[in-house]
């Protein structure tokens, strides 16, 4: 809480007996809170300006409270007595004590309190969990130092073996393996007619199996040329 107990001056401080007792020149009240009982007119002008722009429950700006907070220390500071009063500014301790003992005060303090003790708490949960972190932390260095690797090197061959079934799988390779296809059923031809050369069978069957071959042969030709064509 930073705003400041009002002080009364102005018409009342007229009106107060001249054997008042004067507030000690070295009071430890910040000189801004002294000077304003010397102003009463100034004070009253600016409060009557910024009062439209104050909000009805909150502290004002410059560290002010609002019309309802100030009310209601005037009303604890109107029990007590001239002495009570001038001790109140003149002793620190005894300001600080009036200070804490307000309810904004104490609301305050028990928000900080309550906070602090939700920090502690996260505080000491986070240390609790620390041996649970270091483990975890061993965990990951030893998974990356053995299953890591090996996981890795699996990979490699995998990555390996696939560029070999691609390339297998390649239209150069493919038109490689159909020439070669071609080739073999060509020979197989060839090979057929030198036995029936050779009369190692008869014309029947050379002339179907013969078609049959040269058959297979040519559609792999044409085939060939046409897959050959298309991508070149």
């Amino acid at each position: 809480m930073s705003w400041k107990l009002p002080i009364f001056g102005g018409a009342q401080q007229q009106q107060a007996p001249s054997n008042f007792p004067e507030i000690p020149t070295q009071s430890w009240y910040p000189p801004s809170v002294l000077s304003s009982s010397s102003r009463p007119s100034t004070a009253s002008s600016s409060s009557s300006v910024g009062g439209s722009q104050r909000t009805p429950d909150g502290p004002t700006a410059h560290g002010q409270p609002s019309p309802a907070e100030a009310a209601g220390i005037i009303a604890r500071l109107k029990d007590k007595s001239v002495d009570e009063l001038r001790k109140i500014l003149a002793d620190k301790e005894a300001y600080d004590a009036f200070f804490n003992s307000l309810d904004q005060v104490k609301i305050q303090n028990n928000v900080r309190d309550e906070l602090r003790k939700e920090t502690l708490q996260l505080a000491r949960e986070n240390l609790e969990k620390e041996p649970r972190i270091l483990e975890l932390r061993n965990q990951c260095t030893i998974i990356r130092t053995t299953e890591l690797a090996a996981a890795q090197e699996k990979l490699a061959e995998l990555e390996r073996q696939k560029e070999e079934i691609l390339k297998s799988y390649s239209p150069a390779a493919l038109l490689g393996k159909l020439h070669d296809a071609m080739i073999k059923v060509d020979e197989e031809s060839e090979q057929l007619h030198a036995k029936l050369l050779e009369k190692e069978i008869d014309l029947p069957t050379f002339v179907q199996k013969y078609k049959k071959l040269r058959t297979t042969y040519h559609r792999r030709a044409l085939l060939h040329l046409a897959a050959k064509t298309s991508v070149c």
